[in-house]
C-alpha cells in the first residue's frame, strides 16, 4: 500500500475538502440559530436537543461506519456519509416544523457517523506513526475551517433569506460527493475479505463493552469527557453572546470566525511541531487547563475586543486536543483503524448527546452555568492523563509522546 506524506497529495486534499463541506453546513447554523428558532417559538432547550439529535445519530452509526469501512472500503462510506449530509442540509432549508428540524439533524448525524471514522481510517492507512499527528491535524483543521467559515457565510448569506445558507451548503456537499469518486481506495480486496471473515458486525452494546478492554480505552474516555465539556461552549454560544452582549447574527459570525481562524492556524502550522517537542500527554494536559480557563474568562463582560481574545484563546488550545488524542488512539489500533476510528467517533457522539442537552437546560436556568460546569468538566478530564506510562503490546506511550519498545528482561 502506498503512503502519502501528511502535507501533500490529492487524496488528503479531497478528504479535507469533504470534511470542510460537511462541517460548513453545521457551522452555518450557529449565528442564525437564535433567529431561526424564533420561527418555532423555541430557545436554549430546543437548541440543546437539536445538537443532541445530531450527536445521537453519530453515536448510533459511528461504530457501523467504522466497521463497514474496514469491510467494504473507505471510499464507499465516505460518499454515503456525504450524500446524507446533503440531504440533511436540504431538509433543514425546507423545514417548517421543529420535529422536521430534529429529523434533519439526525440524518446529518448519520452522515458524519458514516463519514468521519472512514476519513480518519483512510488517513491512518496512508500515513506512518511519524506523520500521523500531522495528518490528523490537517483533518481537524479542515473541520474547524468549515466551522469557522460556516458562521461567517451563514450570517452573510442569510441576508438573502434565513434558509438560503442551507441550500448553499447542500449544493457544495453534492459537489464534494462527486469529487470523492477520484479517491483511490486504501483497502485492498484481500484486506476487506479478511475483515469480513473475521467476525460479524458487533452490536453497539457489545462494541462499547469491548472498548473497555482496548489498550486505548483511557483515551476514548478522555474523548468522551472532553467532548461533554466542549459541547457546553458550542451549543449555547450564539444565544449566550446575544443575551450577554446584545450582538446580532453578523457580529456573532465575526467573533466566531476570527476566533476560530486561530485554531486552524494552530492545527496547520503548530500542532506537529508542538507535539514533537513536548509530547502528546503534556500537550493534552496544558490544553485542558487553558481551555477551561478560557471558558471561565468568557463570563467576564468587557467589550468586543476582550471577547475576541478569549475566544481565540479557547479555539487555540481546543485545536490541540482532538487530533492529539486521536493520534494516540490510531497509533494503538493494531491494524483495525476503522474500528478504532468508529469507537473514537462513538465516544465523541456520547459527549455530543449529553453535553448539549445539559448545556441547553442549564442556559435556560442561568446563562453562565454551561460555561462554569464545562470548565470544571475539562479540569476533571486532567485526571485521565495522570498515569505516567501506558503500556500497549510491547510499546510505551510516555509523557514525552515517544513510542518505544519495552526493554527485554
Amino acid at each position: 500500500m502506498s503512503r502519502f506524506s501528511a502535507s501533500s497529495g490529492y487524496p488528503l486534499f479531497i478528504l479535507m475538502f469533504n470534511l470542510f463541506i460537511a462541517l460548513l453546513g453545521q457551522g452555518m447554523v450557529i449565528p442564525i440559530l437564535p433567529d431561526y428558532l424564533k420561527q418555532f417559538d423555541a430557545a436554549g432547550t430546543a437548541a440543546g436537543y437539536l445538537v443532541a439529535a445530531f450527536g445521537a445519530a453519530q453515536f448510533l452509526f459511528s461504530p457501523i461506519g467504522g466497521q463497514l469501512s474496514d469491510k467494504f472500503g473507505r471510499k464507499k462510506m465516505i460518499m454515503s456519509g456525504l450524500f446524507l449530509t446533503v440531504l440533511s442540509d436540504y431538509m433543514f432549508a425546507v423545514s417548517h416544523s421543529l420535529s422536521f428540524l430534529y429529523a434533519a439533524r439526525f440524518i446529518g448525524g448519520i452522515g458524519l457517523g458514516l463519514m468521519v471514522p472512514s476519513v480518519m481510517a483512510y488517513v491512518a492507512d496512508r500515513t506512518t506513526a511519524e506523520t500521523r499527528a500531522k495528518g490528523m491535524g490537517y483533518l481537524s483543521a479542515s473541520m474547524n475551517l468549515g466551522m469557522v467559515l460556516g458562521p461567517g457565510l451563514g450570517g452573510i448569506i442569510a441576508e438573502f433569506g434565513i434558509r438560503v445558507p442551507y441550500f448553499f451548503a447542500a449544493g457544495l456537499g453534492l459537489a464534494a460527493t462527486l469529487l470523492t469518486w477520484l479517491l483511490p481506495e486504501t483497502q485492498t480486496r484481500e484486506i476487506r475479505a479478511a475483515e469480513r471473515s473475521r467476525s460479524q458486525r458487533e452490536p453497539l452494546r457489545q462494541q462499547l463493552l469491548n472498548s473497555f478492554r482496548t489498550p486505548y480505552f483511557r483515551y476514548l474516555l478522555l474523548i468522551l469527557v472532553m467532548t461533554f465539556g466542549l459541547a457546553n461552549y458550542e451549543t449555547v454560544y450564539a444565544l449566550f453572546v446575544e443575551q450577554k452582549y446584545a450582538f446580532d447574527a453578523r457580529e456573532i459570525s465575526v467573533i466566531i470566525t476570527l476566533g476560530a481562524i486561530v485554531g486552524v492556524v494552530v492545527q496547520v502550522w503548530l500542532l506537529d511541531r508542538i507535539v514533537r517537542r513536548f509530547g502528546e500527554i503534556r500537550v493534552i494536559r496544558c490544553s485542558l487547563i487553558l481551555s477551561a480557563c478560557a471558558l471561565l474568562l468568557m463570563l467576564i463582560r468587557v467589550n468586543l475586543g476582550y471577547l475576541l481574545a478569549v475566544s481565540a484563546l479557547f479555539f487555540a488550545f481546543n485545536a490541540f486536543l482532538r487530533p492529539t488524542v486521536s493520534t494516540l488512539i490510531a497509533n494503538m489500533a493494531e491494524g483495525r483503524q476503522g474500528y478504532a476510528s468508529g469507537l473514537n467517533t462513538t465516544y465523541t457522539s456520547l459527549g455530543n448527546i449529553v453535553g448539549p442537552i445539559f448545556a441547553g437546560a442549564l442556559f435556560d436556568i442561568q446563562l453562565n452555568m454551561p460555561y462554569i460546569i464545562g470548565a470544571f468538566i475539562l479540569l476533571g478530564a486532567f485526571g485521565l492523563t495522570i498515569e505516567r506510562k501506558k503500556r500497549n503490546e510491547g510499546r510505551i506511550v510516555n509523557d514525552g509522546g515517544v513510542l518505544a519498545p519495552k526493554s527485554e528482561k
